[in-house]
């Protein structure tokens, strides 16, 4: 699978978010490479870290960390939840060979060197990374492509951080930017998601939607509404212990949000109003010509109560209604016959 050269042509990127769902274990992480191709996702993304490089000692977990992963602090979670170069070797393998994008989402400078180095063509930006300024430009620099996720950030602060990577060396064309509630679940009244075409808008930039609420609903809203990437996370087992195992989607809730998905793109369409060819047959059937009411006799005048609308759309339409009103018949008609389109020629 490979990406698309411009955000806005091609069908949605769909990013089946592995994230740290793996707990540490590298089987565990071959197998959502795997889930991921099955449901027929485009890319499988995990996270790249060195927890030390990431958080303090003093750094505390976010409320919904402490819930589904216990007490303690983001040092010795991130510790248990970190692969190894050679664990990211072995899993651009297994996405190779499963015809599966591998992504990973870097959260420091040397796990940036690290992916570059792997030859990664797409760079996600975390939400908690959009003020880091020697980061995004270490990003920029990269001239890759960028997904920038903005959960957090106040319109001002995407801004920057576009104009950041764009001075490092990352147009905006080569952006998609990232509509994002940073909470796990994501409560749907905070949503938002109107935001993610106001931001396309604003910096004319293609937009997509990093989706932490239950279900896939607001994901497919997000493909009709225009996203051009849509990255949703999953688990084998919501019933895991560790961080995000209960706001992700199990696998076969992620293959029908595949499913969904590609079904709204593909309905959709091109937005031009024109019949469509299931259409044409029906037309006939279901709209009308324009027939006798009653007898109407050669030489007389077509009336409004002499005429009426009935199917099949066999004859006179009833667009030529006035044309037709006030005009004498060329011969005789019996009630329910079709008047003919020789009433109105030449009018």
């Amino acid at each position: 699978m490979s990406v698309a050269s411009d955000w806005n042509a091609g069908p949605v990127l769909l990013v089946a978010e592995a994230g740290v769902n793996h707990n540490g274990d590298l089987g565990r992480a071959l197998e959502l490479v795997d889930a991921a191709a099955r449901a027929g996702a485009d890319a499988v993304k995990f996270q790249t870290f060195r927890a030390e490089a990431l958080a303090t000692a003093r750094a505390a977990k976010a409320d919904y960390q402490a819930a589904n992963d216990g007490a303690g602090g983001q040092l010795d979670m991130l510790r248990r939840l970190e692969l190894d170069e050679a664990a990211h070797r072995a899993l651009l393998e297994r996405c190779r060979e499963r015809a599966v994008l591998f992504l990973s989402t870097p959260f420091d400078l040397e796990s940036v060197d690290l992916l570059a180095g792997l030859g990664m063509e797409l760079f996600k930006i975390p939400s908690g990374e959009i003020t880091n300024v020697p980061y995004l430009r270490r990003v920029g620099a990269l001239g890759r492509r960028v997904v920038l996720s903005t959960g957090m950030a106040e319109l001002e602060e995407v801004g920057r951080a576009l104009d950041v990577l764009a001075a490092a060396g990352t147009p905006r064309e080569a952006v998609v930017v990232l509509h994002c509630t940073t909470e796990y679940p994501a409560p749907l009244a905070e949503v938002n998601l109107r935001a993610m075409a106001a931001m396309g808008r604003h910096f004319g930039v293609a937009t997509g939607y990093s989706d932490h609420t239950r279900g896939i609903a607001v994901s497919v809203a997000a493909a009709a509404l225009g996203a051009r990437l849509v990255e949703k996370h999953f688990t084998l087992d919501r019933t895991l212990p560790g961080p995000d195992h209960q706001a992700s989607l199990e696998p076969d809730e992620l293959a029908e949000l595949v499913r969904s998905v590609r079904a709204v793109e593909l309905a959709l369409g091109d937005g031009i109003k024109r019949p469509m060819p299931s259409e044409l047959a029906n037309r006939e059937r279901v709209r009308k010509s324009i027939v006798a009411a009653r007898p109407i006799a050669r030489g007389e005048a077509f009336t409004e109560a002499a005429l009426a609308c009935k199917r099949p759309a066999t004859g006179l339409s009833p667009l030529l209604w006035d044309a037709l009103v006030g005009r004498p018949a060329g011969r005789d008609y019996a009630p329910d016959e079709p008047i003919d389109a020789a009433e109105v020629d030449g009018q």
